[in-house]
């Protein structure tokens, strides 16, 4: 009956999109922290561009990324699936280029907009299906795409080479140790040309940025501005020749602070250039735009997240379950529909996208997503329902598991060697930072989110991606599970 009468409620906020489709535009930030943006936080440099987006929109300040790494979180995205059901649950490379695929049935969030009469496009980092599988982008409901196929060739800002749909677009003016095409530059050309040739019809672009995930790599003349302004320097050795060059290992950075800097600020700037874009077609104001990140901060490549506060206030970074790792930025503008200014504490996820485009455009939401539409969120108008926890895991490191229901927080390490680790428990309300665990003191909620952990996830048909048996066969593993 609950949905029922929620299905109902939805209509309402449906009844002020009756007749329009609005194009969207959904900015994927590579390793971007919740402290990364000036909007939130950040002192050490400014990102007027993208506060601006926040200004005449809506700013979150409890959203969720799908994973704490790379291909789970955009499987997450794409699929409306937290990481405990969604097929892809970890970072797990093919040789020579790419990641391990998705199932060829899969439905995406590309699919939804296909079905709705959308162009799609995607521009920047795949990493959900190497080149010939069965999930490559043109397979997953994008019409085109360009940019990197591969997440650890995309490590690297002056590659060899990008892919536009199934051809390799060869990038003469970088071979040897040439610097002549900056990926990011051209990744945003064709951003721009995508909306620029769709501008007559609905479109949805999924912008996948690289930025500023490591190498630390920026044009000289972004580097200038930054260049001496955060001292001492952090200085990166990494590979600059040989075999490995430009295919795996993060090259040298002797600034690596003024890099940072200048990635976030290249990033921003191209933000800017496409809203411009949308306002030189007349299309701004049909035009639903979602900014976010992947991920909280790394620790790679000789970013210092500590330095700039990436993490803000927050526990964590990319790779931990803690919320610097998890907790991202997100913003939503689309002029007339969200209030400029507003501001939300709504807990959110990735998996919330896919029901709220399906919503946004009219279309039925497919059965078994773990999201819920954040539409009523959006528009400020009609009942938002929330979720009754939100769950991740992470598959390196030994194994780790989070949960969250209500403010309460749930974390056990190590889950893949010992079964019997330990539940973490933070109250996020009293605790954001989660400096406390207090599961001596609440043995009963650690045992109840530690069943709803063994609840939230099924065994992926993936082997990598399930942890040992054993974990489910202890006595005393259960014990803190139930």
């Amino acid at each position: 009956m609950k949905k029922v009468f929620l299905v109902a409620l939805s209509l309402i906020a449906h009844a002020c999109l009756a007749g329009s489709k609005p194009n969207v535009i959904y900015i994927l930030a590579d390793d971007l922290g919740y402290g990364d943006l000036s909007i939130y936080g950040q002192t050490h440099f400014s990102t007027p561009n993208i506060d601006a987006l926040a200004e005449q929109g809506m700013l979150f300040t409890q959203h969720y990324s799908g994973s704490t790494v790379c291909a789970p979180s955009r499987s997450s995205l794409l699929t409306g699936k937290h990481v405990g059901h969604t097929p892809i649950r970890g970072n797990y490379e093919i040789q020579p280029e790419g990641q391990y695929p998705m199932p060829a049935d899969t439905f995406t969030l590309a699919h939804l907009f296909k079905n709705a009469g959308y162009a799609t496009g995607l521009v920047g980092k795949w990493g959900l299906g190497a080149p010939g599988t069965v999930s490559e982008p043109l397979r997953m409901g994008f019409d085109c795409f360009y940019g990197y196929n591969c997440q650890r060739i995309a490590h690297h800002y002056y590659p060899y080479f990008l892919w536009d749909d199934h051809q390799r677009e060869m990038l003469w003016g970088n071979f040897g140790k040439q610097e002549g095409d900056y990926a990011p530059d051209l990744i945003q050309d064709e951003a721009l040309r995508f909306i620029e040739t769709n501008k007559d019809r609905p479109f949805f672009l999924f912008y996948a940025m690289v930025q500023p995930h490591a190498e630390m790599f920026a044009p000289e003349n972004y580097m200038e501005k930054y260049r001496g302004r955060y001292l001492p320097e952090s200085v990166y050795e990494g590979t600059d020749g040989g075999e490995d060059f430009r295919k795996f290992a993060y090259g040298s950075q002797s600034e690596a602070h003024a890099a940072f800097a200048a990635m976030v600020d290249v990033m921003d700037d191209d933000v800017g250039e496409l809203r411009a874009k949308l306002e030189e077609l007349g299309i701004a104001k049909d035009t639903l735009i979602i900014f976010t990140s992947d991920n909280g901060p790394h620790q790679e490549g000789g970013h210092d997240p500590d330095y700039f506060d990436s993490n803000g206030p927050l526990r964590g970074y990319k790779r931990d379950l803690y919320e610097g790792g998890i907790r991202v930025p997100m913003i939503a503008h689309w002029p007339g529909k969200i209030a400029a200014g507003s501001r939300t504490d709504h807990i959110s996820a990735f998996w919330d996208i896919l029901p709220t485009m399906a919503e946004v455009t009219g279309e039925p939401t497919p059965e078994g997503v773990d999201g819920v539409s954040m539409l009523p969120t959006l528009l400020g108008e009609g009942t938002q329902y929330e979720h009754p926890y939100l769950y991740w895991e992470f598959h390196e490191l030994k194994g780790r598991v989070a949960i969250r229901k209500g403010d309460w927080k749930g974390v056990r390490y190590d889950v893949a060697i010992d079964p019997d680790s330990p539940m973490e428990l933070y109250n996020l309300a009293s605790d954001p930072s989660e400096q406390m665990n207090v599961a001596a003191t609440h043995p009963e909620i650690a045992r109840e989110l530690g069943r709803l952990i063994q609840e939230a996830r099924t065994v992926s048909p993936i082997d990598k991606f399930n942890f040992p048996k054993e974990q489910n066969n202890s006595r005393e593993g259960n014990a803190h599970l139930k």
